[in-house]
C-alpha cells in the first residue's frame, strides 16, 4: 500500500497505503455461529464430521482462513476434549475479489458459509460427547471493519441415540483442508491460514507511481548525447532515406514506415525487458519478502547509484564490448523487418553509456518492490525510450521542429548525475538507521541534499565548470532559470536542519532530535515515547491506569516517519496521544528487538503492515487499531477517542 505523494528521485521506496478506521462496535455481532452434526455412527476409534456454520448479515464479509495478508483471517479450534483424538478443518472455496479496505486482493464469505470439521474420536466414548468450537474472526463491509472478536459454539451428542447403521459423511466436493491438529499433542492456539504460512508477507506494491516513473526516466533518456542525435538519422531509415543498403536478391515487398518503427521500438523494448527479467530471477526473492530495510539490499543499491551517477557526471563510461557491438551493427544493415529489429537492438547497445545509469537506477530499486518490479519497469523504461520514434515515424513533419543538438544535451546528463548521487545518501541512510550507525544524522542528510542540488544550480549559471559549459558562452533564459530553481531548493532545506518541519520530505529523513515529535510540540503536550520496550510500557499502563498505544513501525518506513512528523504534532492529535502510555516497536532492524517486535505483530495481529497502531488496555484487550497511512486528521483522532473509550 502507498502513500499519496508526488514521486520524485528522493522517493523511490514505496511503503503501504492506509487501511480504513476500524467502525465503532456494535450492539449485534453481524455474525452468528452455529455447530451441529447430521446423524452419523459414534464409535471409538470411528470418524465423524461437524458442521461450523457462520450466518453474517447483509453488507458485511467474513474472511477465510487463508486470506491472503492484510485482514484478519478466521481462526478456528475445536476444544480440548478427551473423547477426541485429532480434526481437521476444511472450507468451501472463498469469494476473491478486490478488497478496497487493504487495497488488497482477499479470500472472504457472505451471508452464510458452512466449515467442516473432521473429528476422529478416541479410544473411549463418555455416553454424552459435549464438543465446543471456538473462533477468532474479523468482518468488513466495503468501508469500515471491525475489530476481530472471539466467539464459541457448542454441542452435545448422545451415543446412545445415534442409529449405528448411518454412514458416515464424505467430504463434499469444492472444499479444501485449512487445518490438521492432534489433540494428543494438543490444539495449536490458533488455526489461521494454511499450515506452511508461518510468515505472512506484506502488501504487494502499487506499481503504477513506479511504472510511471520509470516511463518518465526513459524518456529522459532520450535527452542525451548517446540519444538525441541519432533522432534524425533513425527516422529517416524507417521512412527509406539515408541508411538503407541495396541487398542482391528478388525484390522483397517493402514494409510501411509505421510497421518499420514499430519493429524497431520492439527491438528496444526487447532487450531492456530481457535485463528485467534476468534481474527478476535473480533478484526476485528480495522482492517477494519485501525486505526494503535490508542493509546489503539498500548498500548494493547506494553502490549501483554512486557508479551511475559519477558516469553521468563524466568520471568515466560505462560501454559494452566494441566485438558485440559491431556485430549487431553488421546484422542490422539491409532491408526488411528483421535488420530493423536488429537496428532497435543495436541502438540499445550503442545508447548503453548514456542508458545505463538510468536503466541501472531504477534495477536497484525495483530491488525492494514485488517480483514482476525490475521486468515490469524496464518495459515501462524502455517504451517511454521508443514512443518518441514511433511517433516521428507517424508524423515525420515534427522531425523539423526538434532542437538541435548541443551543449544542452551535456548539461541534461550533468543534472542528472547530481540527482542521482542525492537519491545514494537517501539509500545509504537506511544502511545507517537499520544499524544503529548514527553517521547519517538528519542534519549531516540535509546538508549533503542542500549541497548536490546547489551544485546543479551553480553548474547551469555556468559558476561551476564542467563538461558542457564554455567559459565564454551565454546564459540564455531557460537555463538561468532551471538554475535558479535548483538553488532555491537548495536554500529551502536549511530551515530542516534546525529541526523545523519539511512536509513531505520528513517521510525520507531520520526525525529530529529537537523535533515537536521526539520533544512535544511547543501547542501541545509534550509527548514521551518508550522504545522497543512491550513489557514496561503494559506493566506502566497497568500502574497509571491508561490504555496502552502500540506504534509497529520501521527505520525504513517512510510513511511511520510520515505519520510522526505531520500527524503526530498536530495539537489536536497530540493532545489525544498525551492521554496513552505509547511504544514505538521497531519491526524492521537486525537487532533481537525487532525480532521479537516482528513476532508479536505477526503471532497476535496477524499482519505485518507498518505502520500499524493498536491501542491495548491493561488486559492486552484490543480497544481499537489501524493500519497504514492516513492524511485524515479527524479518521485519526477518531481512532484514537475509540481508543480511549469516548
Amino acid at each position: 500500500m502507498w502513500p499519496r505523494r508526488p514521486i520524485s528521485l528522493l522517493a523511490l521506496l514505496l511503503c503501504p497505503l492506509a487501511a480504513p478506521l476500524p467502525a465503532p462496535a456494535q450492539t449485534k455481532h453481524p455474525v452468528a455461529w452455529t455447530l451441529s452434526a447430521d446423524p452419523q455412527p459414534l464409535t471409538p476409534g470411528g470418524t465423524i464430521f461437524l458442521k461450523l456454520t457462520a450466518t453474517i448479515d447483509h453488507g458485511w464479509h467474513l474472511y477465510s482462513p487463508s486470506t491472503p495478508p492484510g485482514p484478519i483471517p478466521t481462526e478456528i479450534k475445536l476444544d480440548d476434549s478427551p473423547a477426541v483424538a485429532s480434526y481437521e478443518i476444511y472450507q468451501p472455496e472463498p469469494k476473491k475479489v478486490f478488497d478496497p479496505n487493504f487495497n488488497n486482493e482477499s479470500h472472504s464469505f457472505d451471508k452464510q458459509v458452512a466449515f467442516l470439521i473432521k473429528v476422529k474420536l478416541g479410544a473411549t466414548l463418555p455416553g454424552k460427547l459435549e464438543l465446543s468450537a471456538s473462533t477468532r474472526y474479523q468482518v468488513c463491509s466495503d468501508t469500515t471493519c471491525l475489530r476481530p472478536v472471539r466467539r464459541s459454539a457448542m454441542l452435545a451428542l448422545s451415543t446412545t441415540e445415534t442409529a449405528p447403521g448411518a454412514a458416515a459423511r464424505a467430504l463434499p466436493p469444492g472444499y479444501s483442508i485449512v487445518l490438521g491438529a492432534s489433540a494428543a499433542a494438543g490444539a495449536p492456539r490458533t488455526a489461521a491460514g494454511q499450515p506452511d504460512a508461518a510468515s505472512p508477507a506484506a502488501p504487494p506494491q502499487d506499481l503504477l507511481p513506479f511504472l510511471a516513473l520509470a516511463f518518465g526516466f526513459g524518456l529522459a533518456s532520450l535527452f542525451t548525447p548517446c540519444v538525441f542525435p541519432m533522432i534524425p538519422f533513425t527516422v529517416s531509415a524507417f521512412l527509406g532515406g539515408p541508411g538503407q543498403q541495396e541487398v542482391a536478391g528478388p525484390p522483397a515487398p517493402v514494409p510501411t514506415p509505421v510497421l518499420k518503427a514499430l519493429t524497431f521500438c520492439l527491438g528496444i523494448i526487447l532487450i531492456f525487458t530481457t535485463l528485467g527479467i534476468a534481474a527478476t530471477a535473480l533478484l526476485g526473492p528480495f522482492g517477494i519478502t519485501q525486505i526494503g530495510s535490508n542493509p546489503w539490499v539498500n548498500g548494493f543499491i547506494t553502490l549501483v547509484f554512486l557508479v551511475f551517477g559519477l558516469s553521468l557526471l563524466g568520471a568515466f563510461e560505462i560501454t559494452l564490448p566494441s566485438g558485440l557491438v559491431n556485430r549487431m551493427n553488421n546484422a542490422s544493415q539491409g532491408a526488411g523487418l528483421i535488420p530493423m529489429l536488429l537496428m532497435g537492438l543495436t541502438f540499445a547497445l550503442t545508447s548503453f553509456a548514456c542508458v545505463g545509469p538510468f536503466m541501472g537506477t531504477l534495477l536497484a530499486a525495483s530491488v525492494q518492490g514485488d517480483k514482476l518490479q525490475p521486468a515490469l519497469g524496464m518495459l515501462s523504461f524502455a517504451t517511454g525510450l521508443a514512443s518518441p520514434f514511433f511517433f516521428l515515424a507517424l508524423f515525420p513533419g515534427y522531425l523539423k521542429r526538434l532542437p538541435r543538438s548541443g551543449g544542452w544535451l551535456v548539461r541534461v546528463k550533468v543534472v542528472m548525475g547530481f540527482l542521482v548521487i542525492a537519491a545514494a545518501i537517501k539509500y545509504l541512510s537506511t544502511v545507517d538507521l537499520v544499524l544503529h550507525w548514527d553517521l547519517l544524522t538528519r542534519e549531516r542528510i540535509l546538508a549533503a541534499w542542500m549541497v548536490l542540488l546547489a551544485l546543479p544550480g551553480l553548474y547551469l549559471l555556468g559558476f561551476l565548470r564542467m563538461e558542457g559549459i564554455k567559459a565564454d558562452e551565454t546564459v540564455g533564459v531557460a537555463r538561468a532559470l532551471t538554475g535558479a530553481v535548483f538553488l532555491i531548493l537548495s536554500v529551502s532545506l536549511l530551515p530542516g536542519m534546525f529541526g523545523s518541519p519539511l512536509g513531505e520530505l520528513d517521510a525520507y529523513l531520520p526525525a529530529a532530535k529537537a523535533s515537536p515529535f521526539a520533544a512535544g510540540s511547543s501547542s501541545g503536550p509534550k509527548l514521551e515515547w518508550l522504545k522497543d520496550d512491550y513489557d514496561g510500557a503494559l506493566a506502566r499502563a497497568r500502574a497509571e491506569n491508561k490504555p496502552l498505544l502500540l506504534d509497529f513501525t520501521g527505520y525504513a518506513c517512510t510513511n511511520c516517519k510520515w505519520m510522526k512528523a505531520n500527524m503526530f504534532t498536530k495539537p489536536e492529535i497530540a493532545s489525544e496521544l498525551s492521554k496513552f502510555i505509547l511504544v514505538e516497536l521497531y519491526t524492521d532492524g537486525t537487532d533481537a528487538a525487532s525480532e521479537t517486535n516482528r513476532n508479536l505483530q505477526e503471532g497476535r495481529f496477524q499482519t505485518v503492515a507498518i505502520p500499524h497502531y493498536v491501542v491495548l488496555d491493561g488486559a492486552e484487550s484490543v480497544r481499537a487499531s489501524h493500519v497504514g497511512l492516513t492524511k485524515d486528521t479527524q479518521a485519526f483522532k477518531a481512532f484514537l477517542k475509540k481508543g480511549l473509550g469516548s
